[in-house]
């Protein structure tokens, strides 16, 4: 009875766990817009005071390419001074917390047990686990230019861990096409990856 609750308990979490593997993907998507008519795009300008012509963070180099690359596949092209469409982009990062019990056997002393001497016995309780974790969440932002006003966005919750530091441009690549995925329009061909 006692293991099979343990692999059940065991199955669950790894259920859970393969269920997390890359990031979570959200839409939103304004219903009375046409997509069919974005033909050129350009990213918005950032604001006054975040101005910087000296140059962009890796980070940011990598997801304007991997959005560029996503609207280019869909037949858009990049207009600098008229565009149809705005694309905006931010990451965000905070501090989480998270903790699992689970149901635990042990051993362990149980005490004086009359006549019989001391003795040893199975208990039952729980384990906690307790964790901390950077959750990473990149939200990508389509503005219609004309009416500034956005008709699309999307994004992508993870997990940030030290690994993913060394990979970035991987990283950065893989959530805009996952985000991607999610757009009305569909890449007018097969992208080799």
């Amino acid at each position: 009875m006692m293991k099979s609750r343990l692999f059940l308990v065991s199955l669950l979490l790894l259920l859970v766990s393969a269920c997390t593997i890359g990031p979570r993907i959200h839409y939103n998507s304004d219903p009375k817009a046409d997509f069919s008519k974005y033909k050129t795009f350009n990213f918005m300008p950032a604001p006054p005071g975040q101005q910087t012509e000296q140059y962009q963070s890796f980070t940011e180099r990598f997801l304007r390419d991997a959005i560029e690359k996503e609207l280019l596949a869909r037949g858009m092209s990049k207009d600098e001074t008229n565009p149809d469409m705005l694309v905006n982009f931010y990451i965000h990062t905070k501090e989480k917390v998270s903790s699992t019990t689970s149901p635990s056997m042990s051993m362990g002393y149980y005490g004086y047990r009359g006549r019989y001497g001391y003795s040893y016995g199975f208990g039952y309780g729980t384990d906690t686990t307790v964790r901390q974790y950077t959750e990473g969440t990149l939200n990508i932002d389509l503005v219609d230019a004309a009416q500034n006003n956005l008709v699309w966005e999307g994004l992508a919750i993870g997990t940030v861990s030290e690994s993913d530091r060394g990979k970035v441009q991987e990283k950065a690549t893989d959530a805009v096409q996952r985000i991607f995925n999610k757009y009305p329009v569909k890449p007018l061909l097969t992208q080799a990856n």
